[in-house]
Protein backbone atom coordinates (compact mmCIF):
# COMPACT_ATOMS: atom_id res chain seq x y z
CA UNK A 1 0.00 0.00 0.00
CA UNK A 2 1.55 3.57 -1.08
CA UNK A 3 1.58 5.91 1.57
CA UNK A 4 2.08 9.73 1.29
CA UNK A 5 1.38 13.23 2.48
CA UNK A 6 -2.04 14.16 2.71
CA UNK A 7 -3.36 15.39 -0.95
CA UNK A 8 -3.01 19.12 -1.40
CA UNK A 9 -2.10 21.68 -3.51
CA UNK A 10 0.38 20.78 -6.02
CA UNK A 11 0.54 17.30 -5.01
CA UNK A 12 0.14 15.20 -7.92
CA UNK A 13 0.84 11.66 -9.14
CA UNK A 14 2.42 9.63 -12.15
CA UNK A 15 0.55 9.79 -15.52
CA UNK A 16 -0.94 6.55 -17.05
CA UNK A 17 -1.11 6.25 -20.04
CA UNK A 18 -2.86 2.83 -21.17
CA UNK A 19 -4.30 1.81 -24.34
CA UNK A 20 -7.78 0.72 -24.57
CA UNK A 21 -11.07 -0.38 -26.81
CA UNK A 22 -12.86 2.78 -26.42
CA UNK A 23 -16.37 1.03 -27.60
CA UNK A 24 -16.40 -1.80 -24.91
CA UNK A 25 -15.18 0.75 -21.50
CA UNK A 26 -17.80 3.77 -23.08
CA UNK A 27 -20.79 1.11 -23.47
CA UNK A 28 -19.77 -0.40 -19.65
CA UNK A 29 -19.75 3.35 -18.30
CA UNK A 30 -23.06 4.05 -20.13
CA UNK A 31 -24.71 0.93 -18.37
CA UNK A 32 -23.97 2.27 -14.80
CA UNK A 33 -24.32 5.94 -15.53
CA UNK A 34 -28.26 5.12 -16.13
CA UNK A 35 -28.23 4.71 -12.62
CA UNK A 36 -27.61 8.32 -12.32
CA UNK A 37 -30.52 8.89 -14.80
CA UNK A 38 -32.81 7.43 -12.98
CA UNK A 39 -31.10 9.39 -9.67
CA UNK A 40 -32.00 12.60 -11.42
CA UNK A 41 -35.57 10.91 -12.49
CA UNK A 42 -36.98 9.67 -8.82
CA UNK A 43 -35.29 13.11 -7.64
CA UNK A 44 -37.16 15.17 -9.93
CA UNK A 45 -39.84 13.69 -10.65
CA UNK A 46 -42.02 14.50 -7.44
CA UNK A 47 -42.28 18.22 -8.41
CA UNK A 48 -44.73 17.73 -10.84
CA UNK A 49 -46.73 15.78 -8.29
CA UNK A 50 -47.14 18.51 -5.05
CA UNK A 51 -50.17 19.92 -5.70
CA UNK A 52 -52.30 16.87 -6.66
CA UNK A 53 -50.70 15.14 -3.33
CA UNK A 54 -51.35 17.65 -1.31
CA UNK A 55 -55.33 17.96 -2.37
CA UNK A 56 -55.26 14.13 -2.55
CA UNK A 57 -54.21 13.80 0.71
CA UNK A 58 -54.81 17.08 2.79
CA UNK A 59 -50.93 16.77 3.46
CA UNK A 60 -50.76 21.03 3.23
CA UNK A 61 -47.66 22.30 4.73
CA UNK A 62 -46.15 18.79 5.38
CA UNK A 63 -45.89 17.73 1.89
CA UNK A 64 -42.23 19.62 2.33
CA UNK A 65 -41.42 16.65 4.31
CA UNK A 66 -43.24 14.18 2.42
CA UNK A 67 -40.52 15.39 -0.88
CA UNK A 68 -37.45 15.91 1.76
CA UNK A 69 -37.95 12.00 3.26
CA UNK A 70 -36.37 10.15 0.34
CA UNK A 71 -33.23 12.56 1.03
CA UNK A 72 -32.95 10.18 4.51
CA UNK A 73 -33.46 7.05 1.88
CA UNK A 74 -30.87 8.31 -0.32
CA UNK A 75 -28.30 8.49 2.87
CA UNK A 76 -29.42 5.07 4.21
CA UNK A 77 -29.14 3.50 0.88
CA UNK A 78 -25.60 5.34 0.11
CA UNK A 79 -24.54 4.64 3.53
CA UNK A 80 -25.06 0.37 2.53
CA UNK A 81 -24.01 0.11 -0.73
CA UNK A 82 -20.75 0.18 -0.16
CA UNK A 83 -20.45 -2.91 2.26
CA UNK A 84 -23.12 -4.51 -0.12
CA UNK A 85 -20.49 -4.11 -3.23
CA UNK A 86 -17.87 -5.09 -1.32
CA UNK A 87 -19.85 -8.48 -0.53
CA UNK A 88 -22.03 -8.66 -3.79
CA UNK A 89 -20.21 -7.67 -6.34
CA UNK A 90 -20.78 -3.95 -7.87
CA UNK A 91 -22.91 -5.24 -10.97
CA UNK A 92 -25.41 -6.92 -8.29
CA UNK A 93 -25.93 -4.14 -6.23
CA UNK A 94 -26.89 -2.10 -9.52
CA UNK A 95 -29.49 -4.12 -10.00
CA UNK A 96 -30.76 -4.19 -6.50
CA UNK A 97 -31.04 -0.13 -7.03
CA UNK A 98 -32.90 -0.98 -10.12
CA UNK A 99 -35.51 -3.21 -8.27
CA UNK A 100 -35.52 -0.08 -5.70
CA UNK A 101 -36.65 2.15 -8.31
CA UNK A 102 -39.13 -0.41 -9.66
CA UNK A 103 -40.76 -1.07 -6.25
CA UNK A 104 -40.67 2.71 -5.64
CA UNK A 105 -41.85 3.82 -8.60
CA UNK A 106 -45.27 1.54 -8.18
CA UNK A 107 -46.07 2.26 -4.30
CA UNK A 108 -45.49 5.77 -4.89
CA UNK A 109 -48.36 5.79 -7.83
CA UNK A 110 -50.99 3.35 -5.87
CA UNK A 111 -50.10 4.75 -2.23
CA UNK A 112 -52.88 4.02 0.22
CA UNK A 113 -52.51 6.85 3.07
CA UNK A 114 -49.40 9.64 3.51
CA UNK A 115 -47.82 7.29 5.82
CA UNK A 116 -47.18 4.57 3.00
CA UNK A 117 -46.35 7.11 0.27
CA UNK A 118 -43.60 8.46 2.89
CA UNK A 119 -42.58 4.81 2.70
CA UNK A 120 -42.41 4.35 -0.97
CA UNK A 121 -40.48 7.65 -1.15
CA UNK A 122 -38.08 6.39 1.49
CA UNK A 123 -37.47 3.45 -0.73
CA UNK A 124 -36.86 4.91 -3.98
CA UNK A 125 -34.69 7.59 -1.70
CA UNK A 126 -32.82 4.57 -1.12
CA UNK A 127 -32.29 3.37 -4.42
CA UNK A 128 -30.62 6.63 -5.49
CA UNK A 129 -28.08 6.70 -2.91
CA UNK A 130 -27.03 3.00 -4.03
CA UNK A 131 -27.05 4.48 -7.56
CA UNK A 132 -24.70 7.52 -5.83
CA UNK A 133 -22.44 5.28 -4.85
CA UNK A 134 -22.49 2.24 -7.20
CA UNK A 135 -21.96 4.31 -10.39
CA UNK A 136 -19.11 6.46 -9.97
CA UNK A 137 -17.20 4.01 -8.18
CA UNK A 138 -17.99 1.10 -11.12
CA UNK A 139 -16.94 3.69 -14.16
CA UNK A 140 -13.52 4.56 -11.95
CA UNK A 141 -12.62 1.05 -11.67
CA UNK A 142 -13.00 -0.04 -15.00
CA UNK A 143 -11.89 3.37 -16.68
CA UNK A 144 -8.52 3.87 -18.70
CA UNK A 145 -6.76 6.22 -16.44
CA UNK A 146 -6.61 8.86 -19.43
CA UNK A 147 -10.69 8.46 -19.84
CA UNK A 148 -11.55 8.13 -16.37
CA UNK A 149 -12.69 11.61 -15.92
CA UNK A 150 -14.65 12.16 -18.91
CA UNK A 151 -16.41 8.76 -18.10
CA UNK A 152 -16.90 9.37 -14.78
CA UNK A 153 -18.93 12.59 -15.50
CA UNK A 154 -20.95 10.50 -17.83
CA UNK A 155 -23.10 10.12 -13.81
CA UNK A 156 -23.86 13.67 -13.76
CA UNK A 157 -24.43 13.86 -17.35
CA UNK A 158 -27.00 10.95 -16.62
CA UNK A 159 -28.43 13.02 -13.73
CA UNK A 160 -29.55 16.10 -15.51
CA UNK A 161 -30.85 14.29 -18.35
CA UNK A 162 -33.03 12.22 -15.89
CA UNK A 163 -34.29 15.77 -14.18
CA UNK A 164 -34.77 17.32 -18.18
CA UNK A 165 -36.78 13.70 -18.96
CA UNK A 166 -38.68 14.73 -15.74
CA UNK A 167 -40.14 17.75 -16.76
CA UNK A 168 -40.51 16.66 -20.43
CA UNK A 169 -42.60 13.52 -19.46
CA UNK A 170 -44.30 15.55 -16.30
CA UNK A 171 -45.66 18.15 -18.65
CA UNK A 172 -46.38 15.71 -21.59
CA UNK A 173 -48.66 13.99 -18.89
CA UNK A 174 -50.24 16.84 -17.56
CA UNK A 175 -51.46 18.17 -20.70
CA UNK A 176 -52.65 15.03 -22.08
CA UNK A 177 -54.24 14.54 -18.55
CA UNK A 178 -56.06 17.86 -19.11
CA UNK A 179 -57.05 17.98 -22.61
CA UNK A 180 -60.75 18.53 -23.01
CA UNK A 181 -60.93 19.43 -19.09
CA UNK A 182 -62.04 22.60 -17.07
CA UNK A 183 -58.36 22.65 -15.67
CA UNK A 184 -55.30 22.48 -15.92
CA UNK A 185 -54.07 19.75 -13.11
CA UNK A 186 -52.50 16.48 -11.99
CA UNK A 187 -55.64 15.22 -10.50
CA UNK A 188 -57.24 15.04 -13.57
CA UNK A 189 -57.65 11.24 -14.71
CA UNK A 190 -55.78 9.55 -18.02
CA UNK A 191 -55.25 6.01 -19.38
CA UNK A 192 -56.88 3.56 -17.48
CA UNK A 193 -58.46 6.05 -14.82
CA UNK A 194 -55.54 6.72 -12.88
CA UNK A 195 -54.90 10.37 -12.19
CA UNK A 196 -51.91 11.92 -13.92
CA UNK A 197 -49.82 12.16 -10.96
CA UNK A 198 -49.58 8.30 -10.69
CA UNK A 199 -48.88 8.02 -14.29
CA UNK A 200 -45.95 10.45 -13.75
CA UNK A 201 -44.57 7.94 -10.58
CA UNK A 202 -45.41 5.16 -13.54
CA UNK A 203 -43.38 6.49 -16.20
CA UNK A 204 -40.30 5.20 -14.04
CA UNK A 205 -40.84 1.78 -14.35
CA UNK A 206 -39.24 2.15 -18.12
CA UNK A 207 -36.00 3.19 -17.25
CA UNK A 208 -35.74 0.68 -14.34
CA UNK A 209 -36.28 -1.65 -16.72
CA UNK A 210 -34.16 -0.94 -18.93
CA UNK A 211 -30.94 -0.34 -16.04
CA UNK A 212 -31.64 -3.34 -14.63
CA UNK A 213 -32.06 -5.64 -17.76
CA UNK A 214 -28.59 -4.28 -19.22
CA UNK A 215 -26.30 -4.65 -15.65
CA UNK A 216 -26.94 -7.95 -16.32
CA UNK A 217 -24.85 -7.61 -19.53
CA UNK A 218 -22.00 -5.64 -18.20
CA UNK A 219 -18.45 -7.66 -16.68
CA UNK A 220 -17.99 -7.53 -12.82
CA UNK A 221 -15.46 -4.84 -11.86
CA UNK A 222 -11.61 -6.05 -12.22
CA UNK A 223 -11.07 -4.40 -8.74
CA UNK A 224 -14.29 -6.77 -6.88
CA UNK A 225 -12.97 -9.50 -8.58
CA UNK A 226 -9.56 -9.96 -7.73
CA UNK A 227 -10.51 -8.89 -4.32
CA UNK A 228 -12.75 -12.06 -4.00
CA UNK A 229 -9.55 -13.90 -5.58
CA UNK A 230 -10.62 -14.33 -9.09
CA UNK A 231 -7.77 -13.19 -10.36
CA UNK A 232 -8.10 -15.12 -14.01
CA UNK A 233 -11.54 -13.70 -14.11
CA UNK A 234 -10.47 -10.26 -13.60
CA UNK A 235 -7.51 -10.52 -16.41
CA UNK A 236 -10.43 -11.32 -18.62
CA UNK A 237 -12.40 -8.12 -18.12
CA UNK A 238 -9.21 -5.98 -17.74
CA UNK A 239 -8.45 -7.25 -21.48
CA UNK A 240 -11.52 -6.71 -22.88
CA UNK A 241 -11.01 -2.38 -21.49
CA UNK A 242 -7.01 -2.41 -22.56
CA UNK A 243 -5.09 -3.58 -25.06
CA UNK A 244 -2.26 -6.43 -23.97
CA UNK A 245 -1.77 -9.01 -21.09
CA UNK A 246 -3.40 -7.77 -18.22
CA UNK A 247 -1.86 -10.06 -15.30
CA UNK A 248 0.46 -7.95 -14.26
CA UNK A 249 -1.72 -5.45 -13.66
CA UNK A 250 -4.11 -7.70 -11.57
CA UNK A 251 -0.91 -8.11 -9.15
CA UNK A 252 -0.68 -4.35 -8.84
CA UNK A 253 -4.15 -4.55 -7.73
CA UNK A 254 -3.69 -7.28 -5.26
CA UNK A 255 -0.73 -5.40 -4.09
CA UNK A 256 -3.05 -2.69 -3.71
CA UNK A 257 -5.68 -4.29 -1.77
CA UNK A 258 -3.25 -6.05 0.88
CA UNK A 259 -4.71 -6.44 3.88
CA UNK A 260 -5.47 -9.46 6.33
CA UNK A 261 -9.15 -8.94 6.40
CA UNK A 262 -11.97 -8.05 4.24
CA UNK A 263 -12.72 -4.37 3.84
CA UNK A 264 -14.98 -3.20 6.06
CA UNK A 265 -15.90 0.55 7.57
CA UNK A 266 -13.12 0.35 10.72
CA UNK A 267 -10.33 0.64 7.89
CA UNK A 268 -11.52 4.31 7.74
CA UNK A 269 -10.27 4.94 11.29
CA UNK A 270 -7.41 7.27 11.29
CA UNK A 271 -6.12 10.37 13.77
CA UNK A 272 -8.06 13.50 12.09
CA UNK A 273 -11.38 13.34 14.56
CA UNK A 274 -11.59 9.35 14.05
CA UNK A 275 -11.56 9.38 10.65
CA UNK A 276 -8.22 9.03 7.65
CA UNK A 277 -7.61 12.59 6.46
CA UNK A 278 -8.90 11.38 2.50
CA UNK A 279 -12.24 10.32 4.06
CA UNK A 280 -12.78 13.76 5.63
CA UNK A 281 -11.76 15.35 1.98
CA UNK A 282 -14.45 13.15 0.24
CA UNK A 283 -17.18 14.50 3.14
CA UNK A 284 -15.94 18.08 2.34
CA UNK A 285 -16.26 18.00 -1.15
CA UNK A 286 -20.17 16.38 -0.59
CA UNK A 287 -20.96 18.69 1.67
CA UNK A 288 -20.13 21.75 -0.25
CA UNK A 289 -21.41 20.39 -3.55
CA UNK A 290 -24.47 20.84 -1.49
CA UNK A 291 -23.85 23.54 1.11
CA UNK A 292 -23.55 26.34 -2.70
CA UNK A 293 -27.14 25.72 -2.67
CA UNK A 294 -28.24 24.33 -5.71
CA UNK A 295 -30.54 21.93 -4.72
CA UNK A 296 -32.51 25.13 -3.67
CA UNK A 297 -31.42 27.66 -5.64
CA UNK A 298 -34.22 27.75 -7.77
CA UNK A 299 -37.24 27.29 -4.82
CA UNK A 300 -37.73 31.18 -6.03
CA UNK A 301 -36.79 30.84 -9.84
CA UNK A 302 -40.68 31.56 -10.57
CA UNK A 303 -40.70 35.05 -8.44
CA UNK A 304 -37.38 35.76 -10.62
CA UNK A 305 -39.38 35.41 -13.49
CA UNK A 306 -42.15 37.23 -12.46
CA UNK A 307 -40.01 40.05 -11.25
CA UNK A 308 -39.52 40.97 -14.61
CA UNK A 309 -42.56 40.29 -16.00
CA UNK A 310 -42.96 36.90 -17.48
CA UNK A 311 -46.23 34.87 -16.79
CA UNK A 312 -47.05 31.71 -15.28
CA UNK A 313 -47.73 30.04 -18.39
CA UNK A 314 -43.92 30.45 -19.21
CA UNK A 315 -42.65 28.76 -16.72
CA UNK A 316 -41.84 25.91 -18.22
CA UNK A 317 -40.44 27.02 -21.17
CA UNK A 318 -37.74 28.49 -18.32
CA UNK A 319 -37.50 25.63 -16.41
CA UNK A 320 -36.53 23.73 -19.78
CA UNK A 321 -34.31 26.67 -21.06
CA UNK A 322 -32.38 25.99 -17.76
CA UNK A 323 -32.32 22.22 -17.34
CA UNK A 324 -31.18 22.46 -21.17
CA UNK A 325 -28.33 24.54 -19.67
CA UNK A 326 -27.55 21.94 -17.45
CA UNK A 327 -26.86 19.59 -20.12
CA UNK A 328 -24.81 21.39 -22.30
CA UNK A 329 -22.48 22.77 -19.20
CA UNK A 330 -22.04 19.10 -18.23
CA UNK A 331 -20.94 18.11 -21.60
CA UNK A 332 -18.57 20.48 -21.86
CA UNK A 333 -17.29 19.77 -18.20
CA UNK A 334 -16.74 15.65 -19.93
CA UNK A 335 -14.63 17.17 -22.57
CA UNK A 336 -12.52 19.66 -20.36
CA UNK A 337 -12.22 17.20 -17.16
CA UNK A 338 -9.35 14.79 -17.90
CA UNK A 339 -7.92 18.02 -20.22
CA UNK A 340 -7.64 20.52 -17.88
CA UNK A 341 -8.13 18.61 -15.08
CA UNK A 342 -10.11 18.33 -11.84
CA UNK A 343 -8.61 21.12 -9.58
CA UNK A 344 -8.69 23.76 -11.69
CA UNK A 345 -12.57 23.22 -12.93
CA UNK A 346 -13.24 23.25 -9.12
CA UNK A 347 -11.12 26.10 -8.50
CA UNK A 348 -13.05 27.97 -11.62
CA UNK A 349 -16.35 26.93 -10.76
CA UNK A 350 -15.93 27.99 -6.97
CA UNK A 351 -15.02 31.67 -8.03
CA UNK A 352 -17.64 31.68 -10.48
CA UNK A 353 -20.35 30.76 -7.94
CA UNK A 354 -19.04 33.21 -5.49
CA UNK A 355 -19.40 35.85 -8.35
CA UNK A 356 -23.09 34.93 -9.27
CA UNK A 357 -24.42 34.37 -5.82
CA UNK A 358 -22.87 37.12 -4.38
CA UNK A 359 -24.94 39.39 -7.71
CA UNK A 360 -27.96 37.58 -6.43
CA UNK A 361 -27.86 38.17 -2.39
CA UNK A 362 -27.13 42.02 -3.18
CA UNK A 363 -30.10 42.50 -5.85
CA UNK A 364 -32.62 40.52 -3.49
CA UNK A 365 -30.97 41.88 -0.58
CA UNK A 366 -31.71 45.86 -1.48
CA UNK A 367 -34.63 44.88 -3.19
CA UNK A 368 -37.65 46.73 -2.15
CA UNK A 369 -40.67 44.39 -0.77
CA UNK A 370 -44.30 44.04 -2.35
CA UNK A 371 -46.87 45.77 0.04
CA UNK A 372 -50.85 45.74 -0.80
CA UNK A 373 -50.73 48.87 -2.53
CA UNK A 374 -47.96 47.36 -4.83
CA UNK A 375 -50.33 43.64 -5.30
CA UNK A 376 -53.49 46.13 -6.47
CA UNK A 377 -51.42 48.57 -8.95
CA UNK A 378 -50.14 45.34 -10.40
CA UNK A 379 -46.76 45.71 -9.84
CA UNK A 380 -44.61 42.71 -11.80
CA UNK A 381 -43.77 39.94 -9.32
CA UNK A 382 -46.54 41.22 -6.50
CA UNK A 383 -49.38 39.18 -7.70
CA UNK A 384 -51.79 38.26 -4.65
CA UNK A 385 -51.92 38.50 -1.32
CA UNK A 386 -49.21 35.74 -0.87
CA UNK A 387 -46.50 37.99 -2.74
CA UNK A 388 -46.85 40.26 0.41
CA UNK A 389 -43.77 40.99 1.77
CA UNK A 390 -40.93 39.57 -1.01
CA UNK A 391 -38.72 41.19 -2.81
CA UNK A 392 -39.89 42.75 -6.19
CA UNK A 393 -37.34 44.04 -8.63
CA UNK A 394 -37.40 46.70 -10.65
CA UNK A 395 -35.29 48.15 -13.81
CA UNK A 396 -32.09 46.53 -14.61
CA UNK A 397 -32.14 44.47 -11.29
CA UNK A 398 -33.91 41.95 -12.67
CA UNK A 399 -32.62 40.97 -15.74
CA UNK A 400 -29.37 41.22 -13.76
CA UNK A 401 -30.85 38.15 -11.25
CA UNK A 402 -31.92 36.27 -14.55
CA UNK A 403 -28.29 36.69 -15.74
CA UNK A 404 -26.59 35.71 -12.44
CA UNK A 405 -28.86 32.52 -11.84
CA UNK A 406 -28.30 31.09 -14.79
CA UNK A 407 -24.80 31.93 -15.31
CA UNK A 408 -24.84 30.01 -11.10
CA UNK A 409 -26.02 26.98 -13.09
CA UNK A 410 -23.58 26.98 -15.83
CA UNK A 411 -20.62 27.63 -13.07
CA UNK A 412 -21.93 24.61 -10.86
CA UNK A 413 -22.50 22.48 -13.83
CA UNK A 414 -19.04 22.80 -15.56
CA UNK A 415 -17.08 22.34 -12.21
CA UNK A 416 -18.65 21.12 -8.65
CA UNK A 417 -21.63 18.77 -10.28
CA UNK A 418 -19.41 16.44 -12.45
CA UNK A 419 -16.32 16.58 -10.99
CA UNK A 420 -17.23 15.65 -7.54
CA UNK A 421 -18.68 12.50 -8.44
CA UNK A 422 -15.58 12.06 -10.17
CA UNK A 423 -13.28 12.77 -7.64
CA UNK A 424 -15.62 10.92 -5.10
CA UNK A 425 -15.23 7.75 -7.15
CA UNK A 426 -11.65 7.84 -7.66
CA UNK A 427 -9.80 9.37 -5.20
CA UNK A 428 -10.00 6.61 -2.60
CA UNK A 429 -7.43 3.90 -2.70
CA UNK A 430 -8.34 0.43 -3.63
CA UNK A 431 -8.84 -1.13 -0.38
CA UNK A 432 -10.99 1.46 1.15
CA UNK A 433 -13.06 2.96 -2.01
CA UNK A 434 -16.17 1.51 -1.35
CA UNK A 435 -16.34 2.01 2.17
CA UNK A 436 -15.46 5.54 1.79
CA UNK A 437 -16.99 6.67 -1.28
CA UNK A 438 -20.58 5.31 0.46
CA UNK A 439 -19.39 7.63 3.55
CA UNK A 440 -19.07 10.40 1.18
CA UNK A 441 -21.96 10.11 -0.55
CA UNK A 442 -23.92 9.39 2.74
CA UNK A 443 -22.57 12.91 3.55
CA UNK A 444 -23.85 14.40 1.14
CA UNK A 445 -26.90 13.33 1.07
CA UNK A 446 -27.53 14.35 4.62
CA UNK A 447 -26.32 18.08 3.70
CA UNK A 448 -28.98 18.03 1.29
CA UNK A 449 -31.75 17.32 3.46
CA UNK A 450 -29.53 20.02 5.85
CA UNK A 451 -30.40 22.53 2.95
CA UNK A 452 -33.73 21.28 1.94
CA UNK A 453 -35.18 21.86 5.59
CA UNK A 454 -33.25 25.20 6.64
CA UNK A 455 -33.84 26.81 2.90
CA UNK A 456 -37.48 27.87 4.35
CA UNK A 457 -36.02 29.48 7.61
CA UNK A 458 -33.00 31.48 5.64
CA UNK A 459 -35.83 32.84 3.14
CA UNK A 460 -38.15 33.80 5.92
CA UNK A 461 -35.32 35.78 6.90
CA UNK A 462 -34.67 37.06 3.22
CA UNK A 463 -33.99 36.12 -0.04
CA UNK A 464 -30.40 38.42 0.49
CA UNK A 465 -29.93 36.39 3.37
CA UNK A 466 -30.18 32.90 1.84
CA UNK A 467 -28.48 33.56 -1.37
CA UNK A 468 -25.56 34.94 1.06
CA UNK A 469 -25.10 32.29 3.12
CA UNK A 470 -24.89 30.07 -0.18
CA UNK A 471 -22.14 32.71 -1.16
CA UNK A 472 -20.17 32.05 2.23
CA UNK A 473 -20.17 28.45 0.91
CA UNK A 474 -19.24 28.78 -2.37
CA UNK A 475 -15.76 31.01 -1.07
CA UNK A 476 -15.27 28.46 1.62
CA UNK A 477 -15.03 25.79 -1.28
CA UNK A 478 -12.34 27.94 -2.86
CA UNK A 479 -9.95 27.69 -0.26
CA UNK A 480 -11.10 23.83 0.60
CA UNK A 481 -10.05 22.86 -3.03
CA UNK A 482 -7.05 24.89 -2.82
CA UNK A 483 -5.48 23.80 0.19
CA UNK A 484 -6.93 20.15 0.34
CA UNK A 485 -7.50 18.78 -3.18
CA UNK A 486 -4.97 16.65 -5.36
CA UNK A 487 -4.91 16.40 -9.07
CA UNK A 488 -5.56 12.77 -9.78
CA UNK A 489 -5.75 13.73 -13.99
CA UNK A 490 -3.86 10.32 -15.34
CA UNK A 491 -2.97 8.58 -12.44
CA UNK A 492 -3.42 4.94 -12.20
CA UNK A 493 -6.59 3.95 -9.20
CA UNK A 494 -3.25 1.96 -7.91
CA UNK A 495 -1.32 5.11 -7.53
CA UNK A 496 -4.10 6.88 -4.97
CA UNK A 497 -2.13 7.36 -1.56
CA UNK A 498 -4.08 6.79 1.63
CA UNK A 499 -3.35 9.65 3.71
Amino acid sequence: MAHGPLPGAGDTGPVVEEKYHTGRVLRMAIVAALGGFLFGFDSAVVNGTVDALKAKFSIGDAIGFVVAIALLGSAVGAWFAGSLANKYGRRRVMIIAAALFLIAAVGQAFPFSVVDLMFWRFVGGAGIGIASVIAPMYIAEIAPAQLRGRLGSLQQLAIVLGIFTTAVTNYFILNAASAGKPETNANNTWIFGLEAWQWMFLVMLVPAVIYGTLAMTIPESPRYLVAIGKDEEAADVLSNVLDGDQHAKVEEIKASLAGDHKPRFSDLKGAVLGLKPIVWIGIGLSVFQQFVGINVIFYYSNSIWASVGFDESQAFLITLITNTTNVVVTLIAIALVDRIGRKPLLIVGSLGMAVTLGTMALVFGTADSCTQALVDAGQAGCSGADSIGTPYLTGAAGPIAVVAANLYVVFFGVSWGPVVWVLLGEMFPNRIRAAALAVGAAAQWIANFIVSVSFPVMSSIGLGFAYGVFTVFAVLSFFFVVKFIRETKGMSLEDMQEA
